[in-house]
């Protein structure tokens, strides 16, 4: 599109109706598309564009696909069924048995899980490291056999800010990509490609979507990385023979890590999202960088209430001047970071379940990032599976209470905090 604002293109990218055709994204609910003969039925096999078949690709998701690659300004990007096959399809596009990556200790507790455990099982290897590790020490983990480097922009739920320059400078100075979850300020407050950073991803079940409805994931592609500059990546720069020989890096050029996804993962994994959800992911984009302001100035007040109070043990939140991170922050995300903040209530995990139950504006549910204002206790939860060292690697400590702030007037979500310590 033409050089627009961020906030135009959650608007305007994607879809452009022609004359007498729906002004508004249509919903292309069909798993076949109809072709008048077999000749051209046959060049969809040979990758020619268009619609065959909705688990590989369907209109309504490439259109959204194509709105959140305008904003994280990339080349290519594709819809998954969730967050968590966007991250698993971004790693193993470029990987397979033997191979190993490195990824950043503090992540989310599923994400960590599927690196950890899942990813080990079929011959993946992996190396955690702390985020704030010395260049040297980063250097360190890397192996003849690594092949990628994974990070979150924001970590979930530790607020880790990732230092990208870092990093992308020791991954390229080894030939592989870094990859990006920016899933907590999403490119209306940071764009991890500006940064160095090769591959995106998103869980747009959270701020995209923004309403708790439906769960989605996004892979975008810079287009920068050179597939092409070593060995390290045999599927992308090696004949397909699934596909007649077709070698996505000299075929399908900037596109061609993304359309491997498509035509090889999507394929034979399946976790293609539906169209009807997609839909609602559109929706939802058309409101993010108004509702990202939203989020940010109110999480910023609560961050600054909560560090005032005498019943708060500690408090977690990159636009605190008094936070680690404030400057990195400043840095990468200069118009604010998320509406994420953690905080620990005196008298350890018992006060923070009497106040996590105490509440009756906030509600406890197994989710973050979207209008209503949500709170969770991640040790007992989402990072349950972890063990007490795992979880102190994830930056997860065992009074860390994950409060997500929504979009309701901040006056009324500070007075139900207020009322809910005053319980305890």
């Amino acid at each position: 599109m033409a050089n627009y604002k961020l906030d135009t293109l959650c608007v305007q990218a994607g879809y452009k109706p022609k004359s007498g055709e729906p002004r508004v994204l249509p919903i292309c609910q069909s798993t076949t598309f109809k072709y008048d003969t077999s000749a051209d039925m046959a060049k969809l096999f040979d990758l020619e564009p268009g619609y065959m078949y909705t688990r590989l690709a369907n209109p309504t998701s490439d259109a959204v696909a194509a709105k959140i690659t305008a904003l994280e300004g990339g080349v290519a990007g594709v819809l998954t069924s969730s967050g968590q096959a966007a991250n698993f399809f971004a790693l193993i596009n470029i990987m397979g048995a033997g191979d190993h990556f490195i990824s950043a200790a503090t992540i989310y507790g599923g994400t960590f899980n599927l690196f950890n455990v899942t990813m080990r099982k079929i011959g993946i290897d992996v190396t955690f490291v702390d985020p704030n590790c010395s260049e040297e020490e980063l250097q360190a983990a890397f192996k003849p056999n690594t092949k990628a480097v994974f990070g979150e922009t924001i970590a979930n739920p530790s607020l880790d800010i990732f230092d990208i320059e870092k990093f992308a400078k020791v991954a390229h100075e080894n030939g592989v990509p870094l990859i990006i979850d920016n899933t907590f300020p999403t490119p209306i407050n940071c764009r991890p490609f500006e940064f160095g950073a090769d591959i995106v991803t998103h869980s747009t079940t959270k701020y995209m979507e923004g309403h708790a409805s439906t769960i989605g994931g996004c892979v975008v592609d810079s287009g920068n990385f050179d597939w092409e500059q070593n060995d390290k990546f045999p599927g992308l720069t090696t004949p397909d023979e699934s596909y007649h020989g077709a070698v996505y890096t000299k075929d399908f050029g900037k596109a061609g890590y993304v359309t491997k996804i498509v035509a090889q993962l999507l394929r034979d994994y399946g976790s293609t999202p539906s169209p009807q959800n997609a839909f609602y992911l559109n929706v939802g984009l058309e409101t993010l960088a108004l509702r990202m302001e939203r989020h940010c100035a109110n999480a910023q007040k609560v961050a600054e209430y909560l560090e005032s109070n005498d019943k708060i043990a500690w408090v977690n939140y990159p636009g605190l001047p008094s936070n680690k991170y404030y400057e990195r922050a400043k840095k990468y995300m200069p118009n604010g970071t998320c509406g994420v903040v953690s905080f620990g209530v005196k008298g350890g995990r018992d006060a923070a379940e009497k106040f996590m139950n105490s509440l009756e504006l906030a509600a406890i549910v197994t989710h973050v990032a979207d209008a209503r204002t949500c709170v969770l206790h991640p040790a007992s939860s989402t990072h349950r599976q972890l063990s007490d060292k795992e979880l102190v690697e994830c930056g997860v400590s065992p009074d860390l209470v994950r409060f997500s702030v929504g979009i309701e007037n901040v006056d009324d979500i500070i007075a139900d905090i207020q009322q809910a310590l005053d319980k305890i």
